[in-house]
């Protein structure tokens, strides 16, 4: 589309760049602001083709967005949004305009774009929150419009200028002249304007004059910064013009200041308008200068008066230290190599200058405090780079008496030396390094008071002791900071941050100190930054916060925390830090916590390069980092307080001990050394962040759960640098390594969605396989605030409503916060989606982790990680003891699954619903198989509750929502095959469980819901026997037999008495249900009576044989019924047909099953279906008999002596032959089994009744049925019928030896002998090579043929006398079948004489035909396939012994050769030999 219709497609970026702005999508969220800022990058990339097009579009959208009407403060903040990112682009697109840009574009920007730009810069006054970044938007917008197209908006200054030569009105709009500001200016562009503003200066009102003198200066400013090379090159090289321009207009400026007022609002202006005249400067400074500059000169003088206090005025004193820092300023652009004569008029000045704006005993002020401070900060970067090294006004700003003012304005003034981009001849930053304990004191105090002021926890300062053992001291203050004071400490801090940021070595210097004192100093700094991270109330103060310590944590800043011992230095205070955000994190004490944890991502990286580039470093830091990680383990279970020590103790950590001391590089840690004390900072860091990883994978947020699966890769890197130093394994730093690397590979999907998130989650969690103190403590507090929401959650709304407005109010300050951050607040609101979210993924959470904390709880309290849990047979004893106490062991997880299964039934009237379909699921599919054993054994107890003393059931709603709940989960944790689940299904019993159920059930009746709730009873036990090898039974032949028992009674149970054809589906898939279930329990099952009857063991099993059989037969016999009313009732109940087909073969494999494993008991009541009257009894019957022979009996359990006789008594019945010689179970078995299987059936048949010297009954009845089939004698025994699979297997098995005999010597001589070896007999013209004869080689094969052809016919006295049987059985056979068919038709037509004739020939044709079909001439073609030669013969061979086949089967069928020309010739030989091929076969 881009290609062909570039207009079109541009128009369509722009539409969807319009319709992803905050004001049209609502709230911005991370995917989002992704889309957004993708779509600015798009556009910004198009501008540089089709500027015209992106431009247009951008300003209409501004334009649309602007005439908005909104309402609200949301609506209001999305509006300033939108703006922005529309502002934004603009401006990148223009400052990457072309240069090739059309003249329309600039008329368009004209007309269109600028008054647009102008409405913000005009409009947007301090009434609005958002105002100055709109204008500092919009002007950067101009600023890049002006770079090219500067003629469009000078014209509209000019236009504006001339309007107001000439207007009469004394408030004027001067809005227009206020463009001076904004728009990009270089030395030829700043010539214009001053030309410009000269012409007309004097004929303008006051009002516009003033404008004009206020913006040029900012105009000149904006020369100065962005083209600084063009100012130094003035004082190199002076421009007359722009002087003269400058000159003239400093006349007409010096003219207009004719009053005090006037005086002060130009000077500023006239400062500048001279630095602008070199020459003119250099002239008065002589004694003898030009009386055409006696004005400048005056200037000056009255300049230095003022600002000395002698100029009689504070509002000329005030213009005076503006423009002498104007000047200062300006001086700072030339080189002092130029050896100019403005730095001697800088230095006549600068002293008055500084000691007017810097003294302490009595402030500058004008009554505009950002302006003051502004003026300040100018002057004292403008001091330093005249003179670094005169710091006095610096020791006055960093003094602890001096006003805030003074520090802010200093601090300030260092970031600017640091971020402005340097001249060559400034100087550097370094030179205020040697400060750098004065601006650490400032950052602690000015914390400390800004914290207070807030009414938070005051910021602790490290007193700088050489022990952990003293004390940490805090500043005291008499009174709490006004309100005013707190703000200005505010922004001080947040400039102090700011400039940590920017130069973190200006705090990190510690000149002339030794190793603990600088590891105590910078111990002190990051402290205080990390106490500023979790300050919500100070946003943009945490934020920069965060940065501040990232930029702390690279390389270079890393070494400077203390260079006499880097790494041992490292590990303490970072690990300080991070334990002490990870505890923020858990304890949901931060409101951006995505945000956060993103920033702890980053600081992880940072450490890993440090640990990296450290690690072949000294090897005794080495050992450190090795006795940080593995020397000691936190004991997870029971004492929490051990892994959060207090916030002042916490704070000690970082101060170096007694072992620092003891020299460089020492690293003995005694504190650390054993595993008796409190464990090694660096050991509960590690614990903490794993905490707070495993806490945020429940989170709501796809993007935070994202953020941590991707922070498991660090800790991974991590362990790999450490377990290198020692070459340790890498298990020994993180047991659960693999499935941590498992999370981070995971975190690059960032296209799932956030429910397949958490399944991918959840399964990961319970391949967790080490308990360590992070994944318990992780489960724990997660458990903890689990049962917190679940209580506000069962309780809403009436925790709410009591709550009243003081939670409401809680509620809106905290805009929606997740609900884990308001759960101790004690209210909650289920509107929020995010709220239920969360306390779902918490669910899952814990189901999925809690394997491993039961782990934890059975484990003998090992202290290390060596291996964690000890092998795991050693493992599963503990556990399977803890699981064995039927779930009375009161534990976390103990009471998580009590609770859990309360909520199963939880009817709550906003989400019981949503409760009870979450529990179902995530029990059911998420649960860790170490848990199934507690969860069998509860399930089990809660049940047994259902029934009283005397085993009635307590039959309630709560009961059977209960029972129908754990048949789902039931369902659910077997379908479900959980990798690790068959080593812990089998850990507790489940069948006096499930006898419950079925119990519990059967007494439900019949309606609908009782129906549906017994046929996923019936699934589960399908379900159940699926994972019989997974599962343990006490008795599992009785509890089988028991729930066949059960089951059975629902089989037809209602099917027949429902009228609704709805509850008919329903009844009929309970039917099929019932049977697949007895189908599986079955199998292999022997029949157990109930003792106690009174009756004979056999004689009870064969009752209960006869039971089931039975009912199996009637329910069969049930759906050809129904079948036959379906098929009468037309197409309409098709699905119930399909239903009913199901069940019928259910039905069949139940009777088989039955059959298969009760042969002795039930043989005799089964038999004699097979000689029932009604044809379908009998199918069914032979059916059933045809699985078992597939199948295979189940005699597993029976003695040798019964195996033999019930195999005997098999044998029989399929042998078993009829009055008249029919056999039915062979027969039958034909009817049924599937062609696939025939070849099989005909191995078994022909083996079977060969023993039984019955193997003719057998040929006879095939024979006869397949000639009564056949058509004609042609198509006899031509398909592959079962049949004919018969005739193949005997000649097969009785005819090998024969052949063997007969053709391989006629083979071996047509191969090998000299006659033939180059003989052809290919006889079909189209397939003759050039140089063959045809004559020769029908001669060819006329002669093998008669060889061949004689020594069959010659071999009659020894073909096998089994065979011999075979083809009289055939001759009999269709002798028979051509009677049975001649007299019938003698009968219609009175032609017995015709008939009678072709008996004798046909039959004897049909023997021949077959013999050679099915026995002689696949072995001649295929001589190697049937085995009679080694190897397979030569193609020409092949082809020739193909060639006879043919002529040999026309003999035998006494056809001639009609259709295929190139046979005719061989007519008369075929013709010649059928009475000799007849006495053959005769």
């Amino acid at each position: 589309m881009a290609a062909h219709r570039p207009v079109e497609w541009v128009q369509a970026v722009v539409s969807r760049f319009d319709e992803q702005l905050p004001i049209k999508t609502g709230q911005q969220n991370t995917h989002t602001k992704v889309s957004t800022e993708h779509n600015k990058e798009c556009l910004i990339n198009i501008s540089k083709y089709k500027f015209s097009l992106v431009i247009s579009g951008l300003t209409t959208i501004l334009k649309n967005v602007n005439n908005m009407r909104i309402f609200g403060e949301a609506a209001e903040k999305n509006l300033y949004l939108s703006q922005l990112i529309i502002l934004d682009t603009l401006e990148k697109c223009l400052a990457g305009q072309p240069k090739d840009t059309m003249r329309l574009d600039e008329t368009m920007l004209v007309k269109q774009l600028l008054p647009e730009i102008c409405h913000f810069l005009h409009t947007c006054r301090e009434g609005n929150q958002h105002a100055a970044e709109l204008r500092n938007s919009a002007s950067g917008v101009l600023f890049s419009l002006s770079c090219n197209n500067f003629n469009a908006v000078f014209s509209r200054i000019s236009t504006r200028l001339q309007e107001l030569t000439v207007c009469s009105e004394d408030n004027v709009d001067v809005h227009d002249i206020e463009l001076l500001q904004y728009i990009n200016v270089d030395c030829a562009k700043l010539k214009r304007l001053l030309k410009e503003t000269a012409f007309k200066f004097k004929a303008l009102k006051k009002v516009a004059q003033l404008a004009v003198i206020n913006s040029l200066e900012k105009a000149f400013w904006n020369w100065v910064e962005n083209y600084p090379d063009e100012f130094t090159k003035l004082y190199q090289i002076p421009q007359t013009d722009l002087a003269e321009c400058a000159e003239k207009l400093f006349d007409l400026v010096d003219g207009f200041a004719e009053s005090t007022k006037r005086k002060a609002a130009v000077w500023p202006l006239q400062i500048i308008l001279l630095i602008l005249c070199p020459e003119i400067i250099q002239d008065i400074s002589k004694e003898g200068f030009d009386e055409n500059n006696i004005n400048k000169k005056l200037f000056l003088d009255s300049l230095r008066k003022a600002l000395a206090g002698h100029g009689g005025s504070r509002q000329l004193t005030e213009s005076a230290a503006i423009a002498c820092v104007k000047l200062c300023k300006a001086s700072t652009y030339i080189n002092w190599e130029d050896n100019s004569v403005i730095f001697l008029l800088v230095q006549s000045m600068v002293v008055d200058l500084k000691n007017l704006l810097f003294n302490p005993s009595k402030p500058f002020s004008r009554g505009s405090q950002p302006a003051d401070v502004d003026l300040m900060i100018d002057c004292l970067v403008s001091c330093f780079r005249i003179s670094p090294h005169n710091n006095q006004h610096f020791k006055i700003c960093l003094a602890q008496n001096s006003p805030s003012t003074f520090h802010y304005v200093l601090v300030n003034s260092l970031h600017r030396i640091i971020t402005n981009s340097a001249l060559d001849w400034w100087p550097k930053i370094d030179a205020v390094y040697c400060h750098s304990v004065e601006l650490r004191h400032m950052f602690g105090e000015t914390l400390n008071k800004a914290m207070q002021g807030c009414g938070a926890h005051p910021a602790i300062r490290m007193a700088p002791s050489l022990t952990f053992k003293e004390k940490v001291t805090s500043l005291k203050f008499k009174e709490k900071p006004t309100d005013l004071e707190t703000r200005s400490y505010k922004y001080l801090l947040l400039s102090m941050v700011k400039l940590i940021h920017a130069d973190p070595k200006l705090l990190l210097c510690n000149p002339r100190k030794q190793g603990p004192e600088t590891q105590s100093s910078t111990a002190e700094l990051i402290t205080g930054l990390v106490q500023l991270v979790p300050q919500s109330h100070m946003p943009e103060i945490a934020q920069e916060a965060m940065e501040a310590l990232l930029v702390l944590h690279q390389l270079d800043s890393i070494d400077l925390w203390n260079p006499d011992a880097p790494v041992e230095t490292f590990w303490e205070i970072s690990s300080q830090m991070l334990f002490f955000i990870c505890k923020k994190l858990t304890s949901h004490q931060m409101l951006s916590s995505t945000e956060i944890l993103k920033w702890l991502r980053e600081i992880l990286i940072c450490r890993n390069k440090f640990l990296l580039k450290n690690k072949q470093a000294d090897r005794s830091s080495c050992h450190f980092l090795f006795l940080c990680g593995v020397g000691c383990d936190v004991p997870a279970s029971g004492n929490s307080s051990q892994m959060s020590m207090d916030h002042d103790e916490l704070l000690r950590t970082c101060v170096p001990g007694a072992s620092l001391r003891k020299g460089k590089g020492n690293s003995s840690m005694d504190s650390t050394a054993g595993c008796s004390g409190t464990p090694p900072i660096c050991r509960q860091a590690q614990t903490k962040l794993e905490v707070a990883l495993y806490m945020f994978l429940w989170s709501p947020d796809t993007e935070a759960v994202l953020v941590a699966m991707s922070c498991f890769r660090h800790l991974c890197e991590e362990a790999d640098i450490r377990c290198g130093v020692d070459e340790v394994s890498v298990h020994n730093f993180l047991p659960n390594y693999n499935t941590f690397m498992e999370f981070a590979s995971v975190s690059n999907m960032m296209s799932t969605g956030r429910a397949a998130l958490q399944k991918r989650v959840m399964a990961l969690l319970r391949r967790i396989e080490h308990p360590t103190a992070g994944n318990t403590e992780a489960w724990e507090d997660t458990h903890a605030k689990w049962e917190q929401a679940t209580k506000l959650i069962l309780n809403y709304p009436k925790t709410k409503m009591e709550d009243g407005q003081a939670a409401e109010s809680l509620h809106k300050t905290i805009v929606k916060r997740r609900m884990s951050h308001v759960s101790g607040g004690g209210s909650i609101d289920l509107s929020d989606t995010d709220s239920l979210q969360e306390w779902i993924n918490m669910t899952g959470f814990l189901c999925a982790l809690g394997g491993v904390c039961l782990q934890q709880r059975s484990s003998s309290g090992l202290a290390t990680y060596s291996p964690p849990m000890g092998p795991v047979s050693e493992r599963k004893g503990s556990m399977i003891s803890v699981m064995s106490s039927e779930g009375n062991v009161d534990t976390p997880v103990s009471r998580f699954m009590d609770r859990l299964l309360s909520l199963m039934v939880c009817n709550h009237e906003k989400v019981g619903l949503q409760i009870r379909t979450n529990v179902k699921d995530l029990v059911g599919l998420e649960l860790s198989p170490a848990l199934y054993p507690m969860l069998f054994n509860k399930l089990k107890n809660t049940i047994s509750k259902f029934f009283d003393s005397q085993g009635q059931v307590l039959l309630t709603d709560s009961n059977t929502q209960f029972v129908e709940q754990t048949i789902a989960i039931m369902k659910n944790l077997l379908d479900n095959h959980t990798e690790g689940s068959s080593e812990h299904l089998g850990q507790a019993s489940i069948e006096t469980m499930m006898l419950n159920l079925v119990r519990y059930v059967r007494v439900l009746g019949n309606m609908v819901h009782a129906i549906q709730i017994k046929t996923k009873l019936c699934q589960l036990v399908e379900v159940m026997m699926a994972r019989r090898d997974d599962l343990s039974f006490c008795q599992e032949m009785k509890f089988r037999n028991k729930m066949v028992e059960y089951l059975t009674d629902w089989v037809m149970g209602t099917s027949n008495q429902a009228a609704d054809d709805d509850v008919k589906c329903l009844t009929r898939d309970l039917d099929q249900a019932s049977m697949e279930a007895v189908v599986s329990l079955l199998a292999g099952l022997p029949l157990q009576p109930e003792e106690g009857d009174g009756v004979e063991l056999m004689e009870a099993k064969s009752q209960l044989f006869l039971k089931y059989f039975t009912l199996f037969m009637n329910l069969l016999n049930d759906c050809s019924e129904v079948e036959d009313e379906n098929a009468q009732a037309g197409g309409r109940k098709r699905g119930m047909s399909r239903r009913l087909a199901s069940l019928r073969h259910c039905t069949v494999l139940a009777m088989s099953n039955l059959l298969n494993a009760n042969v002795d008991s039930g043989l005799m009541h089964s038999i004699g279906l097979g000689y029932h009257k009604d044809l379908q009894t009998r199918a069914t019957f032979m059916e059933v008999l045809t699985k078992i022979l597939q199948q295979g009996t189940e005699f597993d359990t029976l003695a040798e002596t019964v195996l033999a006789d019930r195999f005997e008594r098999l044998v029989e019945l399929v042998t078993m032959m009829g009055d008249q010689g029919e056999l039915p179970i062979a027969m039958a078995l034909a009817n049924v089994v599937p062609c696939s299987q025939w070849d099989e059936l005909a191995r078994v048949l022909v083996t079977l009744f060969d023993s039984r010297h019955l193997l003719y009954q057998l040929l006879w009845n095939m024979f006869s049925k397949e000639v009564e089939l056949a058509d004609s004698m042609q198509t006899l025994f031509r398909g592959n019928s079962l049949a004919s699979k018969i005739m193949t297997f005997c000649f097969k098995v009785y005819g090998a030896t024969y052949l063997q005999k007969l053709l391989d010597p006629l083979l071996r001589i047509v191969i090998t002998s000299s006659d033939w070896q180059h003989v052809s007999f290919e006889v079909d013209p189209t397939r003759l090579e050039p140089s063959e004869s045809l004559d020769e080689n029908q001669r060819n094969l006329l002669q093998m043929t008669e060889k061949f052809f004689h020594a069959i016919i010659s071999s009659s006295s020894e073909f096998p006398s089994q065979l011999r049987s075979v083809c009289h059985c055939l001759y009999q056979a269709t002798c028979h079948s051509l009677l049975n068919k001649a007299t019938v038709k003698e009968k219609k037509e009175n032609k017995k004489s015709v008939v009678s004739q072709r008996f004798p020939q046909n039959s004897i044709g049909a023997v021949g035909s077959a013999m050679f079909l099915r026995f002689i001439n696949p072995a001649i073609v295929s001589p190697y396939e049937a085995g009679i030669l080694d190897k397979k013969p030569p193609p020409r061979i092949e082809r020739g012994l193909k060639l006879m086949s043919k002529i040999l089967q026309s003999i035998a069928n006494h056809v001639l050769f009609t259709k295929e020309e190139h046979m005719r010739p061989f007519n008369d030989f075929v013709k010649s030999n059928f009475d000799l091929a007849r006495r053959f076969f005769s």
